[in-house]
């Protein structure tokens, strides 16, 4: 094996979810830089084939859209049967969808008893669609797809698969907490199927962001009408020892480390990638 590059991915076929992303689309563009053979599935069709046509042009891979429902059984084996016949047989799942929703963020970060108590503003104002929606997406969205995906992985006995879990899984931040829930859920469920495909020749990994400005969390971390850092931005920053949110190619090496066979003998990790956030403890 050459230790110095990520060669055994060539030709590859990778399925990722939530490829029209912030995230997903750098991550379709460092998996389609190795060679790999790229399904960006989105339930916006739109977006996908922008980013499927962006990378087919600098990488000259196949590189395809497909739309599909994360949350539907239904849609994903139409996906696949799409993916199979234009690419071929699956063996690389990376479960990028996922999001937050301003319906299950509490308004006020803490409830203070020296305070009169606004119940619409804190936890009792949940509402609970909201908070479903944004559980369902994160965690049954990493769930459903590997159900229908890693068939094709069984089959020949070897693959890989990387779902993304977040910062908040370990340290839960305030006024989020179905996005927090559904992250830590991901965690459990990544170390659970890792053991239960170890034997089948299947590695199950995550990568945890920390603090990138995406479409999900922008109305948190920056003021719409000054494009200022909100008080929890600033806090955020201050939080992180290297001083800034990350880049989004700064995900790429983790990603492609984890799907290739350097990474042979790792399975059942959640490996941060936050700018030593998880690392610090405020003094």
């Amino acid at each position: 094996m050459n230790t110095k590059t990520f060669n055994d991915l060539k030709d590859k076929v990778c399925v990722l979810t939530g490829g029209a992303g912030v995230i997903g689309s750098a991550i379709a563009e460092a998996i389609s830089s190795a060679g790999v053979k790229t399904a960006i599935l989105d339930i916006n069709l739109e977006f996908a084939e922008k980013i499927a046509t962006t990378v087919n042009k600098k990488y000259k891979v196949d590189t395809i859209a497909v739309q599909a429902d994360v949350l539907s059984i239904e849609s994903l084996n139409n996906a696949k049967k799409i993916i199979n016949e234009r690419l071929g047989k699956i063996d690389l799942l990376i479960n990028g969808a996922g999001g937050n929703s301003p319906k299950a963020t509490t308004k006020e970060e803490e409830m203070d008893k020296s305070k009169p108590v606004e119940f619409e503003r804190t936890f009792f104002g949940l509402d609970i669609s909201g908070f479903d929606w944004v559980f369902n997406l994160n965690f049954k969205g990493t769930v459903l797809p590997t159900m229908v995906f890693a068939r094709d992985m069984i089959e020949k006995g070897q693959g890989a698969i990387l779902n993304i879990s977040s910062m908040n899984s370990f340290r839960p931040l305030t006024r989020i907490p179905a996005y927090s829930a559904a992250k830590a859920s991901i965690n459990n469920f990544t170390q659970w199927l890792a053991v239960h495909f170890a034997k089948a020749g299947i590695r199950v990994n995550a990568i945890a962001p920390g603090f990138f400005l995406t479409n999900q969390n922008r109305f948190l971390l920056v003021n719409e009408k000054s494009g200022q850092p909100t008080a929890r931005g600033k806090k955020i920053i201050a939080s992180t020892p290297m001083g800034r949110y990350g880049k989004t190619e700064e995900l790429q090496g983790t990603v492609l480390f984890l799907l290739s066979d350097l990474s042979a003998f790792i399975t059942g990790v959640i490996l941060p990638v936050d700018g030593g956030y998880n690392a610090y403890g405020g003094v």
